[in-house]
């Protein structure tokens, strides 16, 4: 990328274009909230969504900067293929990258024409670097890739990005549909998962969004439509109390609207008053990052829960009326043919196989730059060197029998999702995968005995795998 250009120097009105590359089907708080912050700074902002929206829709050739978000290894893999079409349709704009991928990818963004970098809470970065534009201070980054103060939040401006409705949206198990709000009550977690990517960065900590500012979000999502809220913090009980206060507030002024959100198993097991206040105020399912069935794997990711802890939590979320959607890291260096048929057949004892998106059970772990994973010494010969393509460090499973399972489970479940199987016949295929892989005859399975139907978004959750890129078409 070319030296700061002098069309960027001592001017009062810049052209800024924030870009969210994808956000599983989510509308983007990492957009509407540094969109105010620019505002305020007398910057014009343009916001554009590639899940649904194209580049050109709000790039021109007088864009000032263009600030890329990647929150998830998909948006980043995007954003790398983004970046040339970018240039062509900005050619003298500034470039940054900024959210929880962008410092553990610093070295290939720099390499790839990027200037500034910002990581954690970036908000403050982003001014910083207009501020610094401005003064004609040069194109040499100063503010931290990695900012971890308290931030003063102020209310997002979500005007400029696309309807709700255009986002994903939550499914009831009769088929109806309502409109999905999305919000973030805290950043970062508390917790040190080794496999998890939010941990390089906030390294056990996390910054709480004022309750007044989610609320007011809220408000201003159900007067755009929104009939569902699904909150989207790494760990919805980073702070219990707080989590409480805003769901209570919410359905003290919207009873009518439900929610989800993300809570760590632990928890679960752990608040049992807690959970039923949510049952009270509307929670319709909580998405828990399971992982594994598996005690050895989950100690090996540091989980903080055992298998006996998963089933106690869905025993109680079960007695109180709440859905629990379980997803999991299904293939790791440690999985073995005989564990993974194992956490099958716990799906089924269960009573699951409704309620797991049939993606997470082709997950295979991400291993980004950064992870905790690489501190396993035992993983040290099995690990090769961070490659660009991926996006991670390659690794290949002691039985090259589980790696074929991995890409045999995920070509059927791309298969059948298009054709709209559903989740009881993706599972029979899977089973039968399985078992065909070990050398084992498949048991014949009754699916007339999976669990009952569960609500969930359109959109499937995963986090900390290797995925698939469709939305590149959108470049």
């Amino acid at each position: 990328m070319q030296l700061l250009p002098d069309s960027l120097l001592n001017i009062h009105t810049m052209k800024i274009s924030l870009i969210n590359p994808y956000e599983l089907g989510r509308q983007p708080f990492g957009l509407a909230e540094p969109a105010a912050w620019l505002d305020r700074q007398g910057c014009e902002v343009s916001c554009c969504d590639l899940s649904i929206q194209k580049l050109e829709s709000c790039l021109t050739p007088d864009t000032d900067v263009v600030a890329i978000y990647v929150a998830m290894h998909t948006a980043t893999r995007i954003a790398i293929e983004a970046l040339p079409r970018i240039c062509q349709l900005a050619p003298r704009a500034y470039l940054c990258v900024y959210g929880l991928y962008a410092p553990m990818n610093s070295e290939l963004f720099r390499s790839l024409g990027v200037q500034t970098v910002l990581g954690g809470e970036f908000e403050t970065g982003l001014v910083s670097m207009v501020q610094r534009i401005r003064a004609g201070q040069g194109a040499h980054q100063t503010e931290p890739e990695i900012a971890l103060d308290r931030i003063d939040f102020i209310a997002p401006d979500r005007s400029k990005l696309p309807e709700l409705s255009q986002y994903a949206s939550l499914i009831n198990p009769d088929g109806t549909r309502k409109t999905v709000g999305f919000v973030e009550t805290t950043r970062g977690c508390k917790y040190l998962c080794r496999h998890c990517p939010v941990v390089p960065v906030y390294r056990g900590r996390f910054n709480v969004i004022p309750m007044d500012i989610v609320i007011n979000d809220i408000r201003e999502q159900i007067a755009q439509g929104a009939e569902h809220i699904s909150f989207g913090d790494p760990d919805f009980f980073n702070g219990p109390g707080h989590a409480l206060r805003i769901v209570r507030a919410l359905h003290a002024e919207f009873p009518a609207v439900t929610y989800d959100a993300t809570i760590k198993i632990e928890h679960i097991v752990r608040y049992p008053e807690e959970m039923q206040i949510l049952k009270d105020t509307g929670c319709l399912f909580i998405l828990s990052a399971v992982e594994a069935v598996d005690d050895d794997i989950l100690e090996h990711l540091d989980k903080g829960h055992t298998r006996a802890d998963f089933v106690a939590a869905l025993a109680r979320l079960r007695n109180i009326g709440i859905a629990l959607a379980p997803t999991f890291v299904a293939f790791t260096p440690w999985t073995t043919l005989e564990n993974y048929i194992g956490l099958l057949r716990h799906i089924i004892d269960l009573q699951l196989v409704e309620a797991v998106a049939p993606v997470q059970l082709s997950i295979r772990l991400l291993i980004p730059a950064g992870s905790c994973i690489m501190e396993i010494d035992s993983l040290a010969d099995s690990i090769g060197d961070f490659d660009p393509a991926i996006l991670g460090h390659p690794w290949s499973n002691p039985d090259a029998r589980v790696d074929a399972l991995q890409q045999q489970v995920q070509a059927w479940v791309t298969r059948a999702e298009a054709e709209d199987q559903s989740r009881p016949q993706i599972f029979a295929g899977i089973w039968k995968l399985a078992h065909e892989q070990a050398g084992l005859p498949a048991p014949p399975l009754n699916l007339q005995h999976t669990g009952q139907p569960v609500p969930r978004l359109s959109e499937n959750w995963y986090c900390c795998a290797e995925p698939t890129c469709e939305q590149l078409t959108s470049i």
